[in-house]
């Protein structure tokens, strides 16, 4: 299967994962930024990559614990120009706000500002 073909096979197959994070950055929804899903990308598919800002971001299984090919795959995209970060599924699904947040900093995002006090504790 070429990578087209397997990127579209992906893309119509994702993981549980894959798919809450995908409801998050698609169609701009984290600050306006660009992500594209399940990107082929030289020999490789990504499964999140923002070009602008040169990150690819992986959700990750079991099958990917200590994985030799995953680290040359890493060697590969980071000698083209891109950061790669990497969350656990687990993480994703029980953290999803973490996650995004180290997202949105890596895409050139900055913390949110705290909010504000209520009217009755900003010395008023």
């Amino acid at each position: 299967m070429n990578q087209k073909h397997f990127a579209k096979h992906l893309r119509s197959n994702m993981t549980g994962a894959e798919q809450l994070l995908w409801r998050h950055l698609r169609g701009h929804r984290l600050a306006e930024q660009k992500f594209r899903r399940q990107q082929p990308l030289g020999p490789y598919v990504v499964d999140f990559v923002h070009f602008a800002a040169r990150l690819i971001v992986e959700a990750d299984g079991g099958q990917h614990n200590a994985s030799a090919h995953d680290a040359q795959r890493d060697a590969w995209l980071k000698a083209q120009g891109f950061r790669v970060l990497r969350f656990w599924n687990n993480e994703i699904l029980l953290n999803t706000d973490e996650v995004l947040a180290v997202i949105f900093e890596a895409v050139g995002g900055s913390p949110s500002p705290p909010a504000p006090l209520p009217r009755g504790e900003r010395g008023d």
